[in-house]
């Protein structure tokens, strides 16, 4: 069964947001590394150690921070200050859509890890991407992630579209995350953003992009999805 992180839905505040993202141009976050067809940012936790993969878009790639500020980058300090040896590698890449995460996961694949971090298809639900394409994206991503390392562990993080996408848009595209966990039994988070969308304090200027504080926010979110995936 898939594990599934309780809370309440998305707030409709978060329909500023999406129209601030939609006017916001996207940029690698200040002094990271981000990957395209070579580098990785990666810190090696040393032999018998656990790789959780990040691929995502600009929530992973901690769109204007530090790399070190973005989730990615708390979560496996979190992990080494409880003893665990976690090696954390950010494939964010900013304004990824899911068809792009299609196009560079091959490459991703040529690296080993133990636990896979899918969080795409935000850029999908502001461009009004048709939902069945995002899901049939989506699913192919975690298709090849299994052929290629049948012994990984998946967690897939959920988004939400913008609202003034119209209801039956929203409810299509949150359909496909709860849909895609339990067709394939992967660990579930519904909302990567839980706790931190619609918080002027917790996000930039753009109003859609977390902050450092927001960041830790959701670290701490997805840390509780991800410990015992740990075990």
């Amino acid at each position: 069964m898939n594990r599934l992180l309780s809370g309440s839905l998305i707030p409709i505040l978060m329909s500023f947001m999406f129209c601030a993202w939609i006017s916001t141009g996207f940029s690698p976050a200040k002094g990271a590394t981000h990957v395209a067809h070579e580098h990785f940012h990666t810190k090696s936790s040393g032999s018998g150690g656990i790789t959780i993969l990040f691929f995502g878009d600009s929530i992973t790639a901690g769109y204007g921070l530090d790399m070190e500020q973005a989730f990615p980058a708390l979560i496996e300090a979190k992990a080494d200050s409880l003893g665990y040896s976690v090696e954390a590698v950010n494939a964010g890449v900013s304004g990824e859509t899911s068809a792009g995460g299609l196009r560079r996961v091959d490459w991703i694949l040529q690296r080993p890890f133990d636990i896979f971090v899918l969080e795409l298809g935000a850029n999908d639900g502001l461009r009004g991407v048709d939902p069945d394409h995002t899901r049939e994206n989506l699913q192919q991503i975690m298709d090849k992630v299994r052929s290629e390392r049948p012994d990984v562990q998946i967690m897939l993080a959920g988004m939400e579209a913008p609202p003034n996408m119209g209801e039956n848009y929203i409810r299509s595209f949150r359909k496909i995350y709860k849909d895609l966990a339990d067709e394939n039994d992967v660990t579930f988070m519904p909302f990567i953003l839980k706790d931190v969308a619609g918080e002027p304090n917790l996000n930039q200027p753009d109003g859609i992009h977390p902050t450092a504080e927001g960041h830790r926010i959701i670290a701490e979110n997805v840390w509780e999805i991800l410990k015992p995936m740990l075990r």
